[in-house]
């Protein structure tokens, strides 16, 4: 399964430490949990929602980067609300049963937000990420044609 990341410029690491300080959207603090998208599109935008400026004017250097791991994902049941989502997380990194989870992102349905479990004895074997760089301001600024269109 290949998965995407979009990460501030040479922050590669996948050992889930900012999950493990701060929790995520799905997990609470102290888990050791890597969030992948399903899509690089998807990558990108979960990202853009947490910048402090504007996309077209964001020139912080960032890398887009994937990689493929021999795992296939359990499933967070469809339909939990939050607090449900979170302890179905928390429960399922505890119990280190599988590398993967798959949750439906709340910010684009129709694809999945990845979690990697990076206390599982399989996350030793993930390839490191292959990275481009990547910047918000030269792939979303205003189209010169816009105004042709308007």
């Amino acid at each position: 399964m290949i998965v995407w990341r979009l990460v501030k410029a040479g922050e590669h690491a996948l050992d889930g430490a900012g999950a493990l300080r701060f929790g995520g959207r799905y997990c609470s603090p102290g888990h050791r949990i890597v969030h992948f998208a399903s899509e690089a599109g998807l990558a990108v935008l979960v990202q853009q929602r947490y910048l402090a400026e504007p996309a077209e004017t964001c020139d912080t250097p960032f890398d887009l980067g994937w990689t493929e791991i021999a795992a296939m994902p359990e499933r967070v049941p469809d339909g939990l609300d939050r607090a449900d989502t979170i302890a179905f997380v928390d429960a399922w990194a505890g119990a280190a049963r599988s590398l993967l989870l798959a949750v439906r992102s709340a910010v684009l349905p129709e694809a999945d937000v990845i979690l990697m479990n990076a206390d599982h004895p399989a996350a030793g074997t993930v390839p490191p990420l292959t990275v481009r760089p990547f910047r918000f301001a030269q792939c979303l600024h205003r189209p010169p044609m816009l105004g042709r269109y308007s």
